[in-house]
């Protein structure tokens, strides 16, 4: 189960009001209009054979298996919130935000905005495409978080994925980008209509790596609606619960090289451990001093039901984790 937010179905039901009302409009008529107090269990076909779930023909609503989250913020002694400015614990199985803070707030996402481009990636590419780097993609800042690619290398595009999620590369990213879609402005047109499809409708992206720009946002809400559609891909799973990787491919003069490759996830490289009862898989992590520190986490609890919990803008890198700790162990089970 995934959860929605009060304001979306607000949103749906004003707009399904007015196109009712005909608002604005006279001698307007709608035949057969939906009645939204009517359940799937009841709805007929155009024949008058009622769909139920399950059935080849039955009605899927948006938010059937969406939760409504409310807006309050969680109050708890147990969790050290002044020291991050939005966080979220999801419970997927059964539709619950047992803690929130600011999650509905405009955020700078930094490289958790990767998520999305590896979902991209890995439905609109061929992983074994052969993806030859661009001298766009090597120019980056250099300060920036980079896999070491330069101009010329010729990379499989299943190998850069680990590039751009465990290394986090931004030079990974604008190959991808570039590779899916011609260029990082289309790929941005691409990450944006596909945010929407998810109801992520708080959400605006402008490049494939998170790089600050001030039109380059999201929320934590939006965040977990994008992640719990990138989970629900076997290889994203795989990839985000790699350690290390060593990849091997051609650079421009026709050589062989490689690289090894390390997760910046600091549960999984081992250096700071989990609540008990609670098993961390993966996530992504993301850092610009705009967004501060953040991270994104799939993870079981006690009962081998999925967590997603999410930091946005903590103050550092130990309370990044520190806080999440906290969260994991007091509203993950």
């Amino acid at each position: 189960m995934k959860c929605i937010n009060r304001r979306i179905l607000l949103a749906f039901v004003l707009s399904a009001g007015l196109l009712l009302s005909g608002c604005g409009q006279d001698n307007i008529s709608i035949e057969d209009p939906y009645d939204i107090g009517t359940s799937a269990t009841n709805a007929k076909s155009t024949s008058g054979t009622e769909l139920v779930s399950g059935s080849a023909d039955a009605v899927h609503f948006f938010a059937e298996d969406l939760c409504v989250a409310e807006e309050e913020e969680t109050q708890s002694d147990a969790v050290t919130s002044q020291v991050v400015e939005a966080a979220g614990v999801f419970l997927p199985t059964d539709g619950t935000i047992p803690y929130q803070k600011n999650i509905y707030e405009k955020m700078y996402p930094a490289s958790t905005t990767k998520i999305m481009t590896a979902y991209l990636a890995l439905t609109k590419g061929n992983p074994d495409d052969i993806v030859t780097v661009s001298e766009h993609a090597v120019d980056q800042p250099s300060d920036s978080s980079v896999c070491g690619l330069r101009a010329g290398d010729q990379i499989k595009l299943s190998d850069l994925l680990y590039g751009l999620m465990l290394k986090s590369g931004n030079d990974a990213a604008i190959a991808i980008a570039e590779h899916i879609s011609g260029s990082v402005e289309e790929f941005a047109k691409l990450m944006n209509e596909t945010a929407r499809s998810f109801g992520a409708t708080n959400t605006h992206f402008v490049n494939p790596n998170g790089l600050h720009d001030d039109e380059h946002y999201t929320c934590v809400y939006d965040l977990y609606l994008i992640f719990s559609h990138a989970i629900e891909l076997e290889d994203f799973v795989n990839l985000i619960q790699t350690t290390s990787y060593t990849v091997y491919y051609t650079d421009a003069n026709g050589n062989e090289t490689s690289q090894s490759w390390t997760n910046t996830n600091k549960y999984l490289n081992g250096e700071v451990t989990q609540p008990e009862g609670i098993t961390v898989l993966g996530g992504k992590t993301g850092t610009t001093n705009a967004a501060g520190y953040c991270l994104v986490l799939l993870s079981d609890n006690d009962k081998n039901e999925p967590v997603i919990s999410i930091i946005l803008k903590a103050d550092g890198r130990s309370n990044l984790y520190y806080v999440m700790n906290q969260v994991l162990a007091n509203f993950a089970k």
